[in-house]
């Protein structure tokens, strides 16, 4: 199973709203998720910084492809851009992919 981990900020300030955001995040946008075979998926914040991690059943191109093509991502990337600072790979569209150093199981 593949790994995918990102990073990103949040507006200063919007700590509460993004959390709020999440503690109400759609349906259909768990289920473009589970559709993209992405599992075990978490953010954490420290601050104004985010790191995200998920794991990809389906390999982390799939997961990028399913995402970048769903209207239901468009959506949610429009609902959040007020309050989250994000990077996106010009390929994927995705957030841009931290090189794993260490693993340790």
């Amino acid at each position: 199973m593949e790994k995918y981990a990102w990073r990103g900020k949040i507006v200063p300030g919007m700590q509460e709203e993004y959390k709020k955001r999440h503690d109400n995040i759609w349906p259909e946008m768990k289920e473009v998720l589970a559709d993209a075979g992405i599992v075990n998926y978490s953010i954490w914040m420290q601050g104004e910084e985010l790191f995200g991690y998920y794991e990809c059943e389906k390999g982390v191109e799939y997961a990028a492809k399913v995402q970048a093509e769903s209207n239901v991502v468009k959506k949610w990337d429009e609902y959040m851009k007020d309050i989250l600072i994000m990077e996106k790979d010009p390929v994927t569209g995705a957030q841009p992919l931290l090189t794993q150093v260490f693993s340790f199981r």
